[in-house]
């Protein structure tokens, strides 16, 4: 059907509104100016974004890439029509992969794909990834939007985003840096973040629940919104603790749980000692596992479980990593430590104990 005022030949009549898609950037243009930093040069609208970085900072600077995307927490997102908060997850899975190695981020682009452009649902969005650009303390230095009528649904999107930081060759964080005794912190997770979807709503689905459902479990707070929760960044206070206390890696927990994304920076000949019994999972965790009967192993492979990040630092530094962490409200707690093992090319993590307040429970 043709759309009203729209040629049968034209490209509003295939579904592709370029008006829209002009009001979608005059409406983000505030959000986007909120993440500017000094080394951005022009505006917002031109064909590519411009940076000058202040490579004088830098004895031998080596720039960090990273590409991600939110996955199937989208679906949650377009299901309770709510966009605000899935471009900071954005943000967050993106920048808190760079800091990893001890790059700071400097600027992000983001690309959007949508069966049909909404200039206020894209402003949200948008609104979101600057929120979280905010956050890490990056420009937001252009993007894309997409129309793809006939491809996709009018009302669903995807996310994609790709970050570039900065940091000294002598600075980079890694395998390379981990010792024996070496500590393992635990920063909190705000949730679930932005991995593990398709088990959530395969879970919650076969138990029945909907997310305006408000379980005991979750405090009086609905499944939905305990879902969407923002993922946590981590990018200013992993670089503040690289800077302060000498941490020698960190390790992202993103897909694959604590154990896989730990096991990255073990470098051959050490393992990971962590103990369980040191955090209670989120509820919203032993939500999904009661709902869809999920075994330990597999919560453990899917889920962060309420540790969104590890830092591996020194063993005397355990003091000043806390204090750090509890200057910057994220809560932090040590959970093991880095030992070496004979059979750590086939076991580089181990996980010992169970989970306190859930011994009886999570088998």
């Amino acid at each position: 059907m043709t759309a009203p005022g729209a040629a049968s030949g034209s490209y509003a009549a295939a579904g592709v509104d370029i008006a829209a898609g002009d009001r979608a950037v005059e409406l983000m243009r505030s959000a986007v100016g909120r993440t500017r930093r000094p080394e951005v040069r022009g505006d917002l609208g031109g064909f590519a974004g411009l940076f000058q970085p202040d490579l004088g900072r830098y004895r031998t600077p080596v720039l960090a890439t990273s590409t991600d995307g939110v996955g199937t927490k989208l679906v949650i997102a377009q299901a309770l029509d709510r966009h605000d908060t899935v471009g900071v997850d954005l943000v967050a899975m993106v920048v808190d992969d760079l800091v990893v190695v001890g790059a700071e981020p400097l600027f992000l682009t983001d690309y959007i794909a949508t069966g049909k452009v909404v200039p206020e649902r894209i402003a949200a969005i948008v609104a979101g990834i600057a929120e979280g650009c905010v956050q890490a303390g990056c420009s937001l230095l252009g993007g894309e939007t997409a129309e793809h009528p006939g491809v996709m649904a009018p009302d669903e999107y995807d996310l994609s985003a790709t970050g570039v930081g900065i940091v000294d060759a002598s600075a980079v964080l890694g395998p390379e840096r981990v010792r024996p005794g070496d500590a393992l912190v635990a920063l909190a997770a705000s949730g679930v973040h932005s991995n593990g979807f398709s088990l959530v709503r395969h879970a919650l689905d076969g138990a029945g629940l909907s997310l305006h459902d408000r379980p005991e479990l979750l405090g009086g707070a609905t499944v939905g919104d305990a879902l969407l929760t923002p993922t946590r960044i981590y990018s200013r206070l992993c670089l503040e603790l690289a800077e302060r206390c000498g941490v020698h890696a960190f390790a992202h927990v993103t897909g694959g749980g604590l154990a896989g994304n730990l096991a990255r920076v073990l470098p051959d000949g050490l393992t990971a000692d962590v103990d369980r019994s040191t955090w209670t999972p989120l509820p919203v965790f032993e939500l999904v596992r009661r709902a869809g009967d999920v075994s330990r192993a597999e919560m453990e492979r899917t889920f962060n479980l309420g540790v969104g990040m590890v830092a591996v630092a020194p063993a005397e530094r355990i003091a000043d990593v806390l204090a750090v962490a509890a200057d910057q409200d994220v809560a932090a707690w040590p959970i093991g430590a880095v030992a070496p093992a004979a059979d750590a090319a086939t076991e580089p993590v181990r996980l010992h104990a169970d989970y306190a307040g859930a011994a009886q429970t999570w088998r």
